[in-house]
């Protein structure tokens, strides 16, 4: 994809990983919708990257529709979702409240389905345009007192995959970005401090660039940082290694 040229859809645009790449997006040319529940810092966000604001609550099952038509009528055409919208919960499952679940599915996994399968027909019809999804590694680690929300990310990553195959050849990527732990609000607002050794966190910059080049680059899938994935791979293949190992280093 010319990024360049491009119109692009970021769900959580207003803090964190979604601001850095809406305005990593609009750095490079591209025209974005910038999607948040947070007014304010949404429409500040698209008065920096010279796009527009499109408030709205990713849990309300109208928002795909709404956020579809406002980025039509504003740049006749869309070329990429970046659905990034997301939230967390540490604690442990016997005592999660059950709304706290229903939350973590909605925003994590129902919201980014709802919002490609409103932007899907478009893209198939233009055969071109990229659909990204935020992930974690944490959907592909096990993380103790994170059940529901490691859930929610391995289930976008089995729904990409999935998805990816359905439309294979018709012209439209379909891609994941798998962030290790980030240094945003979503980090200070846990219920419980982040005192694990690894991995460090990093600038959402740094995820925000991912995203940018799986755009370009058409990749499937991205970990960041990658020396992650080696981490998969021992769990994957040596979990005799990895499970101690993960343990003991928290």
């Amino acid at each position: 994809m010319d990024v360049g040229r491009a119109a692009v859809v970021v769900t959580g645009a207003g803090h964190g990983i979604g601001r850095a790449t809406a305005l990593a997006l609009a750095a490079r040319g591209a025209r974005v919708a910038a999607v948040d529940r947070d007014a304010e810092a949404v429409r500040e966000v698209a008065d920096q990257s010279d796009g527009i604001a499109v408030v709205a609550d990713v849990t309300d099952l109208s928002h795909p529709n709404r956020v579809i038509e406002a980025t039509l009528d504003a740049f006749g055409r869309i070329d990429a979702v970046v659905a990034n919208a997301g939230i967390g919960y540490v604690g442990d499952f016997a005592t999660m409240p059950v709304g706290a679940i229903d939350d973590l599915i909605a925003v994590n996994l129902r919201a980014p389905m709802l919002l490609a399968r409103a932007a899907l027909p478009l893209l198939l019809h233009q055969r071109s345009g990229a659909l990204v999804f935020t992930t974690s590694i944490a959907g592909t680690l096990p993380v103790p007192t994170e059940a529901i929300y490691s859930l929610s990310k391995t289930a976008l990553e089995s729904f990409a995959d999935s998805l990816r195959e359905e439309i294979r050849g018709t012209g439209v990527v379909v891609s994941t970005v798998r962030p290790g732990v980030v240094l945003t609000r979503f980090l200070e607002q846990r219920s419980r401090p982040y005192d694990r050794r690894w991995p460090r966190p990093i600038p959402p910059e740094q995820i925000a660039a991912a995203i940018v080049e799986v755009l370009e680059s058409g990749a499937p899938r991205r970990t960041e940082p990658a020396w992650l994935d080696l981490a998969t791979q021992a769990r994957r293949h040596l979990p005799w290694l990895y499970r101690p190992l993960s343990r003991r280093l928290g």
